[in-house]
């Protein structure tokens, strides 16, 4: 049976209200929808929130990679072709960023030679400094 998180929190809310324990509530909500439907550490901490006088039971809004580009776009050239490559994509759609990172960082270089200071493997950057110090 599908249920939706909101109406657990709903029903959790009614037992909380009624003077039922977290546990008590998980294991009739999961009598009746499941066994998976609630686990008792949720249960409890949803109680738990409820004893702070907080009975808001929606989803707040989470912060996210915000989309940048058009992902209908995206998704058409994908369709049109399955075989099609994010560069390719990166390059229709003018979202080449690394390439702009990098083409900046070795303008800096130019300026201050940063890099002869840098270890790199794969895409992580570690400053290397080696400098004896005393004890």
């Amino acid at each position: 049976m599908e249920i939706n998180k909101e109406k657990i929190r709903y029903i959790l809310q009614y037992y909380y209200d009624i003077g039922k324990n977290a546990a008590q509530a998980c294991e009739k909500i999961c009598a009746i929808y499941g066994e998976d439907t609630l686990s008792k550490s949720a249960a409890r901490k949803w109680f738990a929130r409820f004893r702070t006088r907080n009975f808001d039971v929606k989803d707040e809004p989470r912060s996210g990679r915000p989309i940048t580009e058009k992902s209908d776009e995206i998704m058409e050239k994908v369709e049109r072709d399955k075989h099609v490559s994010t560069v390719e994509i990166a390059s229709v759609k003018n979202i080449m960023d690394r390439i702009n990172i990098c083409d900046t960082l070795l303008k800096r270089n130019e300026i201050e030679p940063f890099l002869k200071r840098m270890i790199t493997g794969d895409e992580k950057w570690i400053t290397y400094d080696n400098r004896t110090r005393k004890r």
